[in-house]
């Protein structure tokens, strides 16, 4: 047995999830099932779509705002989060003060942060999580927006124009990390919006950072699941929020995903069903399972990866993987 990597999509604590907090309390928000799917994982790795502060001015370019009570940060704790990835578009939706209560409260709750930093060298830094006599290494990028970019001086996300040339550091840092440590997860937040596939620049740039050495790759921004091949999870989806459901893209339902790395490299995928309602997420179970294992099925078709369901859903084993190593990315 490897090491067991839950990993949750956008995660967003603000708004609407951040009054049930403050008014309910920060332990209701995700269902009894939900919270041991997460805890059965050695490692929980989530992208933390806010800032959690009560500091700061609304970013006035931004279209939305997102920032969470102090006591998201407890919300997390419960989850027994190891991780949070900031290299978003709504780390900075408050500013450079909220950003640095973000980074204090949750290193100070022993969750470490990547992909947002005071500074450039510590936006671009990994995390080292460690399990079962393994250290994984983690690396957080995203190419939205240039806006919010970390400099040498001042604060900011870790910015990577992935629709371009892929950045020279982020593939150096990559394969420095894959020499040094038992697996490299890079977890890029690219692409726009409502998208049910990935675009052609975000399987390239997948395809770049496996040929550095990473061992997995674990993407969102969609709001919406997308395909996974042995080593690329293109969107994990959502795991929380009060978004307006779209009726057709199905954004309410999405995947809670863990990922065995082994020793050797090779991964594996199973993933729990999910329906998320008003700040609150439970297991997907009748109609809804059905839909998501439908679409996941269906978009994982076009990477020659196949969806068998087994206490939830599984994508992709280990054999499987041997054999589909040369269909990582098509198109």
């Amino acid at each position: 047995m490897g090491v067991r990597i839950a990993l949750g999509g956008d995660t967003m604590l603000g708004r609407g999830v951040g009054e049930e907090i403050t008014d309910h309390g920060p332990y209701g928000l995700f269902a009894r099932e939900v919270v041991e799917e997460l805890r059965r994982a050695d490692l929980r790795l989530l992208n933390l779509e806010c800032c959690i502060s009560t500091r700061g001015t609304e970013e006035p370019t931004a279209r939305f705002h997102f920032r969470a009570p102090p006591g998201a940060v407890e919300t997390l704790r419960a989850l027994r989060v190891d991780c949070v990835t900031l290299a978003n578009n709504h780390t900075l939706d408050y500013g450079d003060s909220a950003l640095e209560d973000t980074l204090t409260s949750l290193r100070e709750a022993g969750i470490q942060t990547v992909g947002a930093g005071r500074n450039q060298a510590e936006a671009r830094a990994p995390a080292i999580l460690n399990a079962r006599n393994m250290t994984i290494a983690v690396l957080g990028v995203t190419d939205h927006p240039q806006a919010y970019a970390a400099t040498e001086t001042t604060p900011g996300v870790a910015y990577a124009p992935l629709n371009r040339e892929i950045p020279a550091w982020l593939t150096k840092d990559i394969q420095q990390l894959s020499n040094i440590h038992n697996a490299v997860v890079i977890t890029p937040h690219w692409g726009p919006n409502m998208t049910t596939a990935p675009q052609p620049y975000i399987r390239a740039a997948a395809q770049k950072f496996l040929e550095a050495g990473a061992t997995l790759v674990a993407g969102h921004s969609a709001h919406v699941f997308h395909a996974a091949t042995p080593r690329v999870i293109y969107d994990l989806g959502d795991l929380i929020d009060d978004y307006i459901r779209d009726r057709k893209l199905r954004n309410d339902l999405s995947l809670l995903w863990t990922t065995e790395i082994k020793e050797t490299r090779q991964t594996s995928h199973k993933a729990l069903p999910l329906h998320l309602t008003y700040a609150h997420t439970s297991k997907a179970t009748g109609e809804d399972q059905k839909w998501i294992k439908t679409r996941l099925a269906t978009a994982c078709t076009e990477f020659d990866t196949e969806v068998i369901e087994q206490e939830g859903l599984t994508v992709v084993t280990d054999e499987q993987a041997s054999n589909t190593s040369n269909h990582e990315v098509k198109g």
